[in-house]
């Protein structure tokens, strides 16, 4: 009993104290000690005893010890350790208080400066918010109130350029001088900026004439942008220097890059390296050096897989490994002075070769999510291509770093896109990646997230910084506040943070306070409604308060709760969670609609899409295209797509395509949309590029003439007109020269001031509206031409592009000089920019055009063209545009020949062409085409233009361009040669015979209509046909029908039922324009009545056909067995079909019939002569009938009889011996015998006749010989021979030895016992079985008896011999004996035998006597006897 209390006591003192710790941090007012003398309560500080020992002073306080002087010191000496153990307690209670107070000052402290901390943030973010709306309300666009102005300066002197600048937010400022970003860094001693309260200044010191410009501010926010410029003029003592002067060189000097070659849009394959590159026009200036990449919008750093390189005038890109999550816009940005220049392409990354046949390509966008000591959460986006089948699901993929070793992590397929992996390390680094899985197997990983370190995430909440002062700073974690706690808190809010139709994931919060010992957690739960438990992690251990559970059963809600562990111990469990039960499974989301393509480049086409309703889960779009009808479909991106327009590139020209789209989301892809309405590629119709090369053609001091060179892009619509902009020099505003567009490249521009400069500017105009504007030209000064030499030429056009050659085209000078122009030369520069000219021709050319040969493959090339009088060679034209010797894809050239109709023709196909272009056919380039001596016809892409009568005056050189692509040219130079050739074979095509590709051919259908038909080489429509029958013309008729094909040169004569009125012969005369032939057919004698019977057999068998029939006629067969198979087979049948058999007029029912198949059977096992005889079946429905006849007589049934007779000697055994009492039998067995088959027996090679001691026998499966009486001499070879009606079939057996011996014995034995069967006693006839009589009548029966001797007779009653008497007498003879019983009664009822034996053997006979009464009836199975 006191054991069991102090073990109470123990509990209760280990309750308190954990009650009193936890009173210490969490409460304020706590228990004091004031004095000594407070008496303190022992259990609270002194540690219990074990349970089996007592303590000296509960000894003591025990009222039943003897009292002794012993027990009274010792009861001193213990008052006097309490008191001073009691004084001990007392100070160290009074210095905890003090502890435990100052802790919890600091914590009311700590509580108060982060109260206020927080009021501030608070606080800070309304004033912060209240001050954005402010400025909201504020804002403006930049301004300059007061703008810079124009300064002269003597050098040496300083210069202050100031402005004012107003906007909200306030602007960025930037200084340019003469366009190019001053730097202060430069000249730090020589520049000074400053910028205060919206006063801009500039100060430059000791100005030289290098100071000397047009300086320029910039300012830009995000409302927009503003500018001002003033000119600083520096002079200097030696005179006057102008800004201007020095400008020029300076901008030539520090002239900005720009873009020159970009990168287009770009396809690479998974796992591949990627290379984007783009040259500038010069090399970068020192501002211009950080040339930026961005992917979507996100820029762009070198790692260890992405390099970027800028050299001199070239940027470039580089990723060493692409995957899908690379797809996107890629972008790269260059500074220039008026802002950022960037350039943007698509980059399509597609799938690598699958890791099987028909597998799926790789997931992409593998991200980890709610990382813990041994969880984490993965999601992923689907692949677009699925591989041969759907995808079924997904596995994730693990690897420890520390390992190198991939391991799967799921064992079942997940289908959805996201998957919690548990189980994990803690503190390990690992990387994930996911494989599709459909019916071909695993497809190829994804790309491999980035290395991921398990660890906890709330590690850093439990420490606390405290900041004592401004340099001193005090650390404290929970541990340390929480005190020495041993066993653990349970977990709380315990509850489901992740929901799918295949598992639940658990979280909860870790105990508060959590102890210093690491924690590990247990798992229960429970099924909705019932009170038990059981554990769900199971052997598991559970590091972070996330667990997934996967065993759950659909339908059914559950109960969680958490216990804490640690090496003290146990927690009690958690708070039960809510009922918890797996969700629905998540459904692929709704498909776009709506899809629809629009026109925009050569090669590419802008799709858009409208989203589905439902798209809270869509992540993006898949787009997929193929070409219209081919059904071939193709992916566009391999990642999702997040907006509903895209412009897919890559495509081909002048095609048509048709697109589809799914959407996609965590539980996959969508079903796909409709498809688009198909679309052929073409470029979209835009505005055209500007005009360029403007050149002065003539002033003559108050007018002056233009020229300039066409757009090189008039956007996908002829030019129909330009519009003329001036300014004089020195202006800034320019004026419009004509308000109605001029159709020609050249304007006459009147109402000038002579001696004055002026510049122009050109506009271009289609259908779609004003292009952009050219270039400003050159300063053109006014002032009228007097020079002898002549102008220049103008308006250079390039024709006839190829690898080697080039044909260049110009316009005549308008202003000749002193004398007509006389001639031309050409020069060359090799290169876009070279100034090094090279001279054409030596001599000067007269025509205005020229052949330019022995050109470089791939080289640039400039041309221009200056023309001569007798004054000497004027001005040179402009520089045509740079053009590369290459010849154009799909290039035709000219073609000349003969067409169908005799006439000579030139001909030309172009490989593009749009709605509007035509066919520009012209002589000598420039000289229209008399349109009385050619004409031209044109038809889809192919252009002719055809000579009415070509004579020497036709002679010359052709050309051909297209009206809205120059580029696309040729030209053909029509001589003599030519002339002649093509004049003969046009004779040739003008008075042709039309060519016969097959003679007249018979033939007859299936129907048994007959086709007389002829085929010659194709004819046009104008074709005539007469046909002569035997002299008459003759033409299609309800009896004959005449058709005539002029496509396929088809002549055709059909009959419906040819008869002998169509005996004859036919000519068909074909005529063609001027071709002609004519070809005969001899249609009588044998090949006419053929050609009838033919026909009359095939239309008896296509009527017949007309409803069920047989496709094989009744036929018999023999088969292994020797049954007779007559069989047939019907087809065209239906369900109302009925198939019957007859044998000589009589049905026949035994016919198996298979409706599926068709085939109907008779078997018959065995023959005779009864099978003979005529079979008919007949097939019949109400579309008609057809007969099967099958004569089974005469030599028919000879036939049968010997095939029978074949297989019957074929299925014979060998040769077998039987003994018998008479001798022996050798016979052989087959399946049945017939009379047909003849049998002969031989022995030793000699045929056996019958006689005395051989007799030959057969039966239905026998045939056999017997032996009488066998010796020594039947020994030897025996042989049976069959014969079928055409072949023997033999059968022996060697009758010798051993074989005979036994047979011999056996014979001997049989013999034997026949003797003694015939001798033996043995009762022949008389007694039947039972026998019945009516009482008082007399009983008599009689048997016959055989044997040899004559056998002993006995008679028995029940067993018992019966002796002669009064009531029983007995007669016995030697072939017969009776018994009379007389007066017989009832007790005379029973058996009754008699016994009959001799020497070779005995017999018993019974009999049943039964007695009936008067006026009984006798059984009924009894012979009534009396």
């Amino acid at each position: 009993m006191e054991t069991r209390m102090v073990m109470q006591r123990e509990q209760e003192e280990m309750s308190s104290k954990m009650s009193h710790s936890m009173e210490l941090s969490s409460q304020i007012k706590k228990k004091t000690f004031t004095s000594s003398d407070e008496e303190p309560s022992y259990s609270d500080f002194y540690p219990i005893i074990p349970a089996d020992v007592m303590s000296v002073k509960e000894i003591l306080n025990m009222d039943n010890l003897p009292r002794h002087r012993t027990w009274e010191i010792l009861t001193e000496t213990m008052d006097a350790d309490e008191e001073y153990h009691r004084d001990k307690w007392t100070l160290f209670g009074n210095e905890a208080e003090k502890v435990e107070l100052d802790v919890l000052r600091n914590q009311r402290l700590l509580r108060t400066r982060i109260d206020k901390m927080a009021l501030r943030k608070q606080a800070e973010r309304k004033a912060s918010m209240h001050m954005k709306y402010l400025k909201r309300l504020s804002q403006k666009a930049p301004d300059f109130p007061i703008p810079l102005r124009a300064h002269t300066v003597w050098e040496g002197m300083t210069v202050k350029l100031c402005c004012t600048i107003q906007g909200c937010p306030p602007p960025e400022v930037t200084w340019y001088k003469d366009g190019v970003p001053l730097r202060m860094s430069d000249k730090p001693w020589n520049y000074s900026f400053q910028q205060k309260c919206g006063l801009i200044l500039l100060e430059i010191r000791r100005c030289s004439p290098d100071d000397a410009g047009e300086y320029k501010v910039i300012a830009k926010s995000p409302l927009g942008e503003a500018m001002t410029f003033g000119t600083l003029v520096v002079n200097s003592y030696q005179g006057a220097v102008a800004g201007s002067k020095h400008s020029p060189v300076l901008a030539s000097q520090l002239e900005e890059a720009q873009f020159g070659t970009v990168f287009p849009p770009t396809w690479v394959k998974e796992g591949d390296s990627l290379t984007l590159q783009c040259t500038f026009t010069s090399a970068l200036l020192t501002f211009q050096q950080d040339v930026s990449w961005f992917r979507d919008g996100i820029q762009l750093n070198q790692s260890s897989v992405v390099d970027i390189k800028t050299i001199d005038n070239a940027a470039s890109i580089t990723l060493s490994a692409v995957h899908k999550e690379h797809e996107g816009i890629y972008t790269v940005q260059l500074r220039t002075c008026d802002g950022i220049q960037e350039h943007s392409a698509f980059v399509y990354v597609k799938d690598a070769a699958a890791a099987v046949v028909g597998g799926p390509a790789s997931p992409l966008s593998v991200q980890v999510s709610d990382i813990n000591k041994d969880y984490v959460f993965l999601t992923w986006q689907p692949p677009s291509a699925d591989g041969a089948s759907p995808v079924k699901g997904y596995y994730v993929e693990r690897c420890d770093l520390s390992q190198g070793e991939w391991v799967r992590c799921n064992v079942h397929v997940q289908k959805m896109c996201h998957y919690p992996v548990f189980g994990l390390k803690e503190g390990t680094l690992y990387q994930f990646r996911v494989r599709a899985v459909n019916q071909a197997g695993v497809g190829r990983p994804s790309k491999a997230t980035e290395p991921i370190l398990t660890a906890d995430p709330l590690e850093h909440t439990r420490t606390m910084v405290i900041k004592v002062d401004e340099e001193r700073t005090i650390t404290i974690t929970k541990d340390e506040l929480e005190g020495q706690v041993k066993i653990p808190f349970p977990p709380t809010n315990v509850h489901a943070c992740e929901v799918s139709d295949t598992y639940v994931v658990l979280s909860w919060t870790e105990p508060e306070p959590r102890g210093r010992e690491p924690l590990t957690f247990y798992v229960e739960r429970s099924l909705a409604g019932t009170s038990s438990w059981e554990l769900a992690s199971l052997d598991m251990v559970v590091n972070a308060p996330r667990f997934p559970v996967f065993d759950l059963v659909k339908g059914k809600q559950y109960c969680f709760r958490v216990r804490s562990i640690n090496k003290y111990g146990v927690s009690d469990p958690s708070e039960p969670s809510a009922l918890i039960s797996l969700g629905e499974p998540q459904g692929a989301p709704a498909p776009p609609d709506s899809v629809m393509a629009i026109r925009d480049t050569d090669t590419s086409v802008l799709l858009q899409w409208k989203e589905p309703k439902e798209k809270d889960d869509i992540l993006g779009y898949y787009l997929y295209y193929s070409e219209a009808g081919k059904h071939a479909w193709k992916t566009v991106n391999n990642k999702p797509i997040t907006k509903n327009r895209f412009t897919v590139h890559g495509l081909k020209t002048q095609k048509e395509y048709v697109f589809r789209v799914k959407s996609v989301s965590r539980a996959g892809k969508s079903s796909y949309s409709d498809e688009s309405q198909p679309i052929l590629v073409k470029s979209a119709i835009h505005v055209p590029s500007a005009p360029s090369a403007i050149a002065l053609l003539l002033c003559t001091g108050s007018e002056m003439v233009l020229g300039w060179r066409a757009p090189a892009y008039n956007g996908g619509d002829p030019v129909r007109g330009y519009y003329v902009d001036q300014m004089e020099k020195g202006m800034k505003t320019w004026r419009e020269v004509n308000v109605k567009p001029v159709k020609e490249k050249q304007i006459k521009i009147s109402n000038l001031t002579s001696g004055h400069f002026y510049q122009f500017r050109v506009f271009a105009a289609n259908v779609v509206g004003v292009g952009k504007p050219s270039d400003a030209s050159e300063a053109f000064l006014c002032e009228k031409w007097t020079m002898p030499e002549p102008g220049c030429p103008y308006d250079l056009m390039l024709r006839e592009v190829r690898n080697d050659s080039l044909v260049l085209l110009w316009a005549a000078p308008l202003y000749e000089g002193r004398g007509p122009v006389t001639g031309y030369f050409l020069e060359i520069s090799q290169g876009d920019q070279s100034d090094d000219w090279t001279a054409l021709n030596e001599k000067p050319i007269s025509d205005t055009h020229y052949k330019v040969s022995g050109l470089q493959a791939g080289q640039t090339y400039r041309l221009r063209v200056s023309a001569v009088n007798e004054a000497g060679v004027g001005c040179a034209s402009l520089p045509s545009e740079p053009v590369t010797a290459q010849t154009r894809p799909g290039t035709k050239n000219i073609e000349i020949g003969v067409d169908d109709d005799g006439f000579i023709f030139l001909g030309y196909e172009a490989d593009e062409m749009n709605d509007g272009s035509k066919f520009l056919w012209n002589k000598n380039y420039t000289e229209p085409i008399d349109a009385e001596r050619a004409r031209e016809e044109s038809k889809k892409n192919r252009s002719h233009l055809i000579f009415t009568d070509p004579s020497e005056d036709d002679l010359g050189l052709y050309t051909v361009e297209m009206s809205d692509n120059p580029n696309l040219s040729s030209s053909y130079d029509f001589t003599a040669e030519d002339l002649e050739r093509l004049k003969e074979l046009s004779w040739q095509v003008r008075n042709p015979l039309i060519a016969l590709k097959s003679g007249w051919q018979v033939e007859v259908s299936e129907k048994g209509a007959v086709r007389l038909w002829l085929q010659t080489e194709s004819l046009s429509d104008a074709a005539e046909l007469h046909l002569i029958f035997n002299d008459q013309e003759i033409s299609s008729s309800p009896h004959r029908q005449i058709n005539f094909d002029k496509a396929k040169g088809l002549v055709e004569i059909l009959f419906d039922q040819l008869s002998q009125e169509d005996e004859g012969s036919y000519t068909a005369q074909l005529k063609d324009g001027r071709a002609k032939n004519q070809f005969t057919l001899v249609f009588v004698d044998q090949k006419f009545r053929q050609t009838l019977a033919l026909a009359d057999a095939k239309r008896r068998d296509f009527l017949r056909k007309s409803g069920p029939y047989f496709e094989e006629f009744l036929s018999w067969s023999v088969n292994k067995d020797c049954e007779l198979i007559i069989k047939c087979k019907v087809t065209n049948t239906n369900k109302d079909t009925s198939l019957k058999w007859f044998k000589d007029g009589k049905e026949v029912t035994q016919v198996v019939y298979e409706q599926s198949s068709g085939v109907s059977t008779l078997t018959i096992p065995q023959v005779t002569k009864k099978e003979a005889g005529t079979y008919r079946a007949v097939v019949s429905d109400r579309r008609g009938e057809d007969v099967s006849t099958l004569e089974m007589l005469d030599e028919e049934y000879d036939k049968l009889l010997q095939q029978l007779s074949k297989q019957c000697a074929l299925s014979a055994g060998p040769l077998s011996i039987e003994s018998t009492a008479e001798g022996f039998k050798l016979y052989s067995s087959l399946k049945y015998y017939i009379s047909y088959l003849k049998t002969s027996w031989y022995f030793k090679e000699k045929r056996i006749d019958q006689e005395a001691r051989t007799k030959p026998g057969s039966s239905m499966q026998k045939v056999w010989i017997e032996i009488f009486n066998p010796t020594e001499n039947d020994k030897g070879k025996y042989t049976l021979e069959m014969f079928d009606g055409k072949e023997t079939h033999k059968r022996t057996l060697d009758l010798s030895g051993q074989v005979f011996a036994d047979a011999l014995l056996e014979y001997q034995r049989l013999k034997q016992a026949a003797i003694a069967e015939k001798n033996r006693a043995k009762v022949t006839k008389g007694l039947p079985d039972v026998v019945a009589i009516r009482e008082d009548k007399s009983l008599c029966l009689t048997c016959f008896i055989e044997g040899e001797p004559a056998p002993e007779i006995f008679w028995f009653r029940n067993d018992k011999e019966i002796h002669s008497q009064d009531q029983f007498v007995i007669t016995k003879e030697r072939k017969c004996s009776t018994i009379t019983v007389n007066n017989v009664n009832t007790e005379d009822s029973g058996k009754y035998s008699i016994y009959v034996r001799n020497q070779y053997g005995s017999e018993t006979v019974d009999v049943t006597v039964s007695v009936y009464k008067h006026g009984e009836k006798p059984p009924a199975n009894a012979v009534e006897m009396g």
